[in-house]
């Protein structure tokens, strides 16, 4: 569920055009094939860089099923920018004690 509000940016394949429209929300796109990257504050790099991080990150388990990608999505997320730094708070994490 998104917010009327929200932006979706993405390149210009016509297929997030078509959801943008269907789900009734703006979006921007960025000609990648040209070399735009950036055109003001619409840019894709973060994402892009997100995206890069979290295939390097998958590579060694050979793939997930689909139906596992969220719980994966989120342990990247985790991990992520040191969100949390050790093991013993990933494992408070991985089995709900979140009060240390």
């Amino acid at each position: 569920v998104l917010d009327r509000d929200v932006l979706l940016v993405t390149d210009g394949h016509p297929a997030y055009r078509c959801f943008a429209r269907e789900a009734d929300i703006s979006h921007e796109f960025v000609n990648l094939r040209a070399g735009e990257r950036v055109r003001g504050a619409v840019h894709v790099q973060n994402v892009n860089a997100y995206h890069r991080r979290f295939r390097q990150w998958l590579a060694p388990f050979h793939g997930v099923a689909s139906r596992y990608l969220p719980n994966y999505l989120g342990w990247q997320w985790a991990l992520d920018g040191g969100r949390i730094a050790t093991p013993e708070r990933f494992l408070h994490c991985a089995i709900g004690v979140f009060n240390t």
